[in-house]
This record gives structure tokens, sequence and C-alpha cells, in this order.
């Protein structure tokens, strides 16, 4: 498992948004023996501060909270696919509008809230990664089978929002770098109804994707901002 061994300074700070989720908890405990890192759930525990992507105010007031601080790694882990009341649909007649809005707000409008109030605290003179979970039902050319209409559409706007952001980095912070991650199919509560069919080896746990994603993140160049990086490096099309 990584431990950004050399890309990164030999002390640096980081903050995981979903801390309290399944990878997010992996990445917090990844992360820890190698650096500050500071946790961020709607519900914290221990240590961990209080933000929700889905409250503009709550993220406006933990970034006026931490103003001055400067982070090198920016992780948000946050995703909704499904809950008690929200299914995938298999057809477009099943698209509700509240729902739709829903993960929308959690998988789209909540990440770019936090590219708007947290990349000010993001390091400026070194690399620095800002990274957001995507997916890669989120690529429109890799989609041939259709369905799951909303958290695909969240997913391919989250990832235009990610290329906006590092268009407009490279202009000012070369060194800074936005991604998205696609973190294989892993076992946690948002794969649980869906993975049925996945190969023993494809199927990750929590602490097996963190590694792997803060692989992705140690190998990141400039060059890679704006794209969307699967859990083995590679890059999934738009």
């Amino acid at each position: 498992m990584s431990i950004l061994a050399s890309s990164f300074p030999s002390q640096f700070r980081a903050l995981v948004f979903g801390a309290s989720g399944g990878i997010g908890t992996a990445l917090m405990a990844a992360l820890a023996p190698r650096c500050d890192v500071l946790g961020v759930a709607r519900n914290p525990t221990g240590d961990w501060v209080q933000g929700d992507i889905c409250d503009e105010a709550s993220l406006a007031g933990l970034a006026e909270q931490l103003k001055g601080e400067r982070f090198h790694l920016i992780i948000n882990a946050t995703g909704l696919l499904h809950d008690a009341e929200l299914h995938p649909e298999k057809a477009i007649r099943q698209i509700g509008a509240d729902k739709m809005a829903r993960v929308l707000a959690v998988n789209a409008i909540g990440p770019a809230m936090v590219l708007k109030y947290f990349l000010p605290l993001l390091a400026r003179e070194e690399k620095a990664v800002m990274a957001h979970l995507s997916a890669r039902v989120g690529s429109i050319s890799d989609n041939r089978m259709g369905g799951w209409t909303s958290y695909r559409a969240a997913k391919a706007a989250q990832n235009m929002i990610v290329k906006n952001a590092a268009i407009e980095t490279a202009r000012r912070h070369q060194q800074q770098i936005i991604l998205g991650l696609h973190p294989g199919t892993v076992e946690t509560d948002l794969s649980a109804p869906f993975r049925g069919g996945v190969a023993a080896e494809k199927l990750f746990t929590p602490a097996q994707s963190a590694g792997y994603l803060l692989d992705v993140i140690e190998a990141a160049t400039p060059q890679d901002s704006g794209h969307v990086l699967a859990w083995d490096g590679s890059q999934i099309p738009a």
C-alpha cells in the first residue's frame, strides 16, 4: 500500500471528506501513519470535524474555520447511489425529479462546492492534489448498457466540474492536480446490491481500494490534472 513516499513533502496535511464511509475510513487509516490527516463527516466522531457537502453554509463555515491552513492532499470520498428510498433506474420512465436531484446534490453539486471553498486551502508551491471519487459509469463514451440515469449523469457532471477546475488551476498554480478517481468495485454499502457478478479478484476491500487510490495519487503529475483515473492508474475516457 502506498504511503505517498516520494512525491509529497515528508510531513504534510490531508483532508478527507466522507471520512465515515467505507473508503473514507480506509483512506484515513492509510494516511494516518504518514501525515496529519483531518476527517470531515456529517456526523463526526473523535477528532473529525463537521461538514456536509450538500450544505453550502456548512462547507463555507468549515473553510473559514480552516482559513490559513494549507493541505497537500484533499480527497472527497462521498457518494450516493442508493438508500432505503432511492434505487438506480433501469429505464428512463423510472426517473423521479426529487430523487434525481438528491443524487446530483451529492455526486455533482457537492464536489463543486468542495472545489469552491477548499481549493484556496490547497498548497501552491509544490505538488498538491484534490481528488474526487468518481465512477466508470460516468463515462459517456463507455456507456453501452444504459440505465442508472441519475448516477451516470451526476458522475459525468462531476467529471466536467473536475475538468473545468483543472483548467482554471493550471493557469495560476501549475503544481496543483485536480483528479477524478474510480475506486473499482469495493465491499461497501454503496456496492452491496450490485456486486453479485463481480469476479473475486476485482472485488476490493476498502483497505485495498484505498491503497490503490493512494498509489495513483502518488504517481499523478500535472499532466493528469482534469482526468478521471481508475484504481490501476488507467485513464477513463470522457
